[in-house]
């Protein structure tokens, strides 16, 4: 095996002939194959901090200007844990351990991690670790005696492992919080504006569809924040069993829960189309989701 074109490798197949007379050339015959690489997007962590994601051509640009050193910490999809960048472009060993950093590894001068069971974000030296076939997962301490009567009892446990939410689940708690949200507000408008009607004077209802159209954008955006910020999902969210996480499965706090409500807000004056590609895209995201560096899984 050699190298080939950018991205790929090429493997040589020799094909030689039998037995030749002493006068005659003996002849070989190259078959040449390539095997292109998947684009993968990786993470890198950058003065204590996870960077990321960058594309394979711009990782490669990195590691040529001398930004990704040999003992960089680098994670990409398929990778049971972070690991320097010059041990990270050899395949594991299907024998070898998994090393001690799990699927929710923060780089930084005091390392953290993410829960496997309830995806909190907890310092590494106050929670336990768990090597198993797929690799290593943390559990905080809050989640111990949960993790470990599940380990007891041979149920099936949290690998740590995002499972993205598709399409139509989140149209479905997408269609959820608009009834939340949506009959209230009509039974409001419809206190307010039939009495203003019936009153013979028009010209004040004129104003009113716009100011509750500002109060519901305004209720949307602090229901939204709130829950988002506090639990990860919705009401809607949480009757379909998902929830929105960061990239490496933590939390999003209250500011990237209101940046996500204003990008939201894009991805529907596109003509919905920042949805749409929800369909389309490998880890299920919306435009807002790009925008804010978010995921949507099952809990």
């Amino acid at each position: 095996m050699a190298a080939g074109p950018a991205g790929s490798f090429f493997w040589h197949s020799d094909l030689r002939s039998g037995m030749f007379p002493a006068n005659q050339v003996e002849r070989k015959k190259t078959k040449t194959i390539y095997f292109r690489r998947p684009n993968m997007n990786w993470y890198y962590a950058d003065q204590g901090q996870q960077t990321g994601p960058v594309t394979e051509e711009q990782f490669t640009e990195l590691v040529r200007t001398g930004r990704i050193q040999p003992d960089t910490l680098v994670w990409r999809e398929g990778m049971a844990a972070w690991a320097p960048y010059r041990q990270a472009g050899a395949p594991p060993h299907p024998s070898t351990s998994a090393p001690a950093d799990g699927p929710g590894f923060v780089a930084g001068q005091n390392p953290e991690a993410v829960c496997a069971e309830c995806g909190k974000t907890f310092a590494i030296q106050d929670m336990i670790h768990h090597s198993g076939p797929t690799g290593g997962i943390y559990i905080c301490a809050n989640c111990k005696p949960v993790f470990l009567q599940k380990l007891a009892e041979g149920a099936q446990i949290n690998t740590g492992e995002l499972n993205y939410a598709g399409f139509w689940i989140r149209f479905a708690a997408k269609f959820l919080d608009g009834l939340i949200l949506g009959v209230p507000m009509m039974a409001l408008f419809i206190l307010v504006m039939v009495p203003q009607l019936r009153s013979g004077q028009p010209s004040s209802a004129i104003f009113l569809p716009y100011l509750l159209q500002f109060c519901f954008i305004f209720v949307q955006m602090a229901y939204e924040i709130f829950f988002l910020g506090k639990y990860g999902a919705t009401l809607g969210k949480m009757a379909c069993k998902i929830k929105v996480v960061k990239s490496e499965g933590g939390p999003i706090g209250y500011g990237r829960a209101t940046g996500r409500f204003f990008a939201e807000m894009l991805s529907g004056m596109i003509c919905y189309i920042g949805y749409i590609i929800v369909a389309f895209d490998g880890q299920k995201r919306a435009l807002h989701d790009h925008i804010c560096n978010t995921r949507v899984v099952f809990k």
